[in-house]
């Protein structure tokens, strides 16, 4: 089934993928089938950003920089895929605070540039580069030409995880020796590659007659292997680096060649590419005791394919809602775990827009600067994790009051979004065993407001204004506590509570939430009015109040009895009803007017 992406003219289209660089076609081809895919090789910057605003994703590999600025024109951008290992040409930090996922193919090219290293370490050894170039220059230079053996030689590796391991395999097949720094090394796999683990890096440098490199470039990394490490390596150690360009202090490494201090290197990767002439990269390009290549350590057949297919499904899988394998903005959460969670990913998204919409005021972006209390109960509080969840529920509770233009709200930034609009979330986890039949799990949330601040005050002002109840103390408690509980029934989503009042309905399409005196003929006249004004009521439930032994329910009580509610309060009710169009304010402020309806709030899901 091909996905669908809504225009702004309201009709549908499938989603648009821009592709400026070379993929593989049989990822294109896993694309072509329910995208719209457009390859536009050979893009500057300017010409990109002025295009990009209209797709959805966009696939790059290494020679398109994703800058802020080009994801800030992205105003549909749902997901970044590079096409390889590394993301250090796409602004991580932007990307995060835009919502969009960035995902990577961190397994897809390990053995090519596993092999590549292998490559690059025997023509250092054997002079190869030097060599090739003497014969096609019409010169036979046998004696000059003398190489080395790698067999019993120490290899000693930086960064030992995937790439590092399998160098260290092919290594040790060629009868080398093997050591390793990385302070995050599992040790087992170490010992099961005949990896010797050394504390330092400069106990590595010294060992070393080969020294490869295989970390990601990070500010950590940036510049790793510099004047003071290459100081400590033997005069006869070789240097090889086809993990990122910048690792290596280029204009460090040259002066190393050139003083005699280093013997040898191999580079495949350089901090700018292509180098520029007269750099610290193109001399040691040209330097006869280097051998250098283009960036050709993913560049195999099997890898292009392999990198290619990974994204391009990691592409579909996020713009048809769900989560990607290799997001490196956001957390992993396997497949398995997320089709658990999926149904209360929904459930908690129309929970927030539900409290939204029926609890706040029409400054509602000023209300929503409260402390939230999330508790989950039942299996739900056995989840390895509730990320999903507490991102659905910021989104839904600024969905009500934000354009869809700036709501992109996922698992990538919903802390920070949170964050930026002074919205706190405590999560907890009951273990007490639910007694309720039908379900396994549920949500509560609570909203603890802060009534000495100017935004709470004013939800007490004007009734009429607002979906927000009566400001008379006769028709409305002066309750600091909103709370809403939510459950999943055969995957559907169902609100179990509403403030006071215990209910079960089903949160979608339009509603009007009355809350009433129970008193005969109430539903009568809500349902006259509502039919006047030409709106059909599809659904209805009424919701007496709650009856729990929970504090904040004794509290309720407490004050309706004592008169603050008035001596009707503890006779209220609430009747939710779906209706097949949006109501008029003016209708919903006229129900208000009647003898009896304490108040009414529109709810969209």
């Amino acid at each position: 089934m091909a996905l669908k992406s809504t225009t702004a003219n309201g009709g549908d289209t499938r989603p648009k993928v821009l592709i400026p660089e070379k993929v593989s076609p049989d990822g294109l081809r896993l694309l072509q089938a329910s995208l719209e895919v457009h390859e536009r090789k050979g893009l500057n910057h300017e010409e990109l950003q002025a295009i990009i605003g209209d797709y959805d994703a966009l696939i790059v590999r290494s020679e398109t920089k994703v800058t802020a600025d080009l994801l800030a024109a992205g105003k549909k951008l749902r997901v970044v895929a590079r096409a390889g290992v590394g993301v250090d040409n796409v602004d991580l930090n932007a990307a995060t605070k835009l919502g969009i996922i960035v995902v990577n193919s961190p397994q897809g090219n390990i053995n090519a540039a596993a092999e590549h290293t292998i490559a690059l370490l025997m023509a250092v050894a054997r002079n190869v580069g030097e060599a090739s170039a003497s014969l096609k220059a019409g010169k036979w230079e046998r004696s000059k030409l003398v190489g080395i053996e790698v067999k019993g030689k120490t290899l000693g590796i930086i960064g030992l995880g995937k790439v590092g391991l399998t160098v260290a395999r092919a290594a040790g097949g060629l009868g080398m020796n093997l050591a390793a720094y990385d302070p995050y090394a599992n040790p087992s796999l170490a010992a099961s590659a005949d990896v010797e683990l050394v504390p330092t890096m400069e106990e590595l440098f010294s060992q070393a007659d080969f020294l490869t490199i295989h970390t990601p470039m990070i500010a950590s990394t940036k510049g790793l292997i510099g004047d003071a490490e290459l100081a400590k390596t033997k005069p006869t150690a070789c240097i090889l680096n086809v993990a990122r360009g910048g690792i290596v202090d280029e204009t460090a490494l040259l002066s190393a060649l050139e003083a005699g201090t280093l013997a040898g290197a191999g580079i495949d990767v350089f901090t700018a590419e292509p180098p520029q002439s007269g750099d610290a990269a193109s001399k040691l390009i040209a330097h006869p005791k280097v051998v250098a290549t283009p960036h050709l350590g993913a560049s195999t057949v099997e890898a292009q394919e392999n990198v290619s297919i990974d994204v391009c499904t990691q592409v579909l899988s996020i713009l048809s809602g769900q989560l990607p394998r290799s997001a490196v903005n956001a957390p992993i959460i396997l497949p398995e775990e997320y089709r658990t969670l999926q149904p209360f990913v929904t459930l908690m998204e129309k929970m927030g827009s539900l409290y939204t919409q029926h609890f706040s005021p029409a400054n509602a972006a000023q209300r929503l600067r409260t402390t939230f209390e999330v508790t989950y109960e039942g299996s739900l509080a056995s989840a390895n994790t509730t990320k999903p969840l507490f991102a659905a529920l910021v989104k839904g509770l600024l969905s009500p009051i934000s354009s869809t233009e700036s709501l992109n709200i996922n698992i990538v930034n919903a802390e920070l979004v949170a964050k930026e609009r002074g919205i706190l979330i405590n999560e907890s986890r009951s273990r007490e065993k639910l007694e309720q039949e039908g379900y396994s799990a549920s949500v509560t949330l609570k909203a603890r407001l802060d009534t000495r601040s100017p935004s709470a005050s004013r939800v007490k002002q004007d009734p009429l204004n607002s979906n927000t109840p009566s400001s008379s103390s006769a028709r409305q408690p002066k309750i600091d506590e909103q709370i809403i509980t939510g459950f999943v029934s055969n995957n559907t989503p169902y609100i179990g509570r509403l403030g006071r009042f215990s209910t079960s309905f089903i949160p979608e399409g339009n509603m009007l939430i009355c809350r009433n005196y129970d008193e005969p003929g109430k539903i009568g006249e809500v349902g006259g009015r509502l039919g006047r004004a030409g709106v059909n009521i599809r659904s209805m439930t009424v919701a007496p109040i709650e009856v729990s032994g929970d504090s904040s329910l004794k509290k309720v009580d407490s004050v309706v009895q004592s008169g603050e509610g008035g001596a009707k309060g503890e006779n209220e009710a609430l009747m939710i009803l779906g209706v097949d169009r949006a109501v008029d304010d003016e209708v919903r402020k006229s129900l208000i007017r009647q003898e009896g309806v304490l108040e009414a709030s529109l709810v969209t899901l």
